[in-house]
């Protein structure tokens, strides 16, 4: 009888292993199935996204063409708008100076029309007096003929007609964009006021 017990226990074994094996094969094969499709599903992506690429990459281009043109323009008419031009006229000369856009430039920009007296000072400058300038942000001058500057001390504008050696009180306010060479001829009363083309 234990023969027979051992027999049942085997032969159970034998299809319990058998089953396993079959259900085990119909499990890979449904794997393999599912593989299969997520693969496929998997390719069809891959497809659609390489495919995507050229439509974005055009449109983008496009798009960035036209906001570099809008912001060019943009940079024309703000460098037109905020481009400060003044003119410095006495009864006989004219001096036309492009401001920096520094805040003493901007400052004295906003005082005009000024009418007052010019005078010389030394063997290289005319000046004249504004209401006090800040000059907060505003570079130094070099003190080269031509330049419009503000000298913090004193408080006068000066207009070099010749050479100055720079300092730490010397301010750039501009620069001589006609009639350079009437700066040292100034004399009497001028009127310095906004210029417009």
């Amino acid at each position: 009888m234990l023969k027979k017990v051992i027999g049942m226990i085997a032969a159970s074994f034998l299809i319990l292993t058998a089953s396993a094996c079959a259900y085990s094969g119909e499990a890979d094969e449904t794997a393999r199935q599912q593989t299969t499709n997520v693969e496929s599903e998997e390719q069809e992506i891959i497809d659609e996204e390489s495919a995507e690429p050229e439509t974005e990459t055009e449109v983008p281009a496009i798009q960035e063409t036209e906001t570099s043109a809008v912001a060019h323009d943009n940079d024309e008419e703000k460098e037109e708008e905020e481009t400060m031009k003044i003119s410095v006229k006495s009864d006989e000369y004219e001096i036309i100076y492009e401001l920096n856009g520094s805040r003493a430039a901007e400052e004295l920009y906003a005082q005009l029309p000024l009418t007052t007296e010019v005078e010389p000072f030394s063997d290289n400058e005319m000046t004249f007096y504004p209401e006090k300038l800040s000059t907060e942000d505003t570079p130094f001058s070099g003190g080269e003929p031509g330049s419009l500057s503000y000298y913090e001390p004193w408080g006068d504008v000066v207009m070099f007609y010749a050479p100055c050696a720079p300092n730490n009180s010397l301010y750039e306010l501009g620069t001589a964009v006609s009639g350079k060479e009437f700066i040292e001829n100034l004399s009497g009363t001028i009127t310095v006021s906004p210029y417009e083309e």
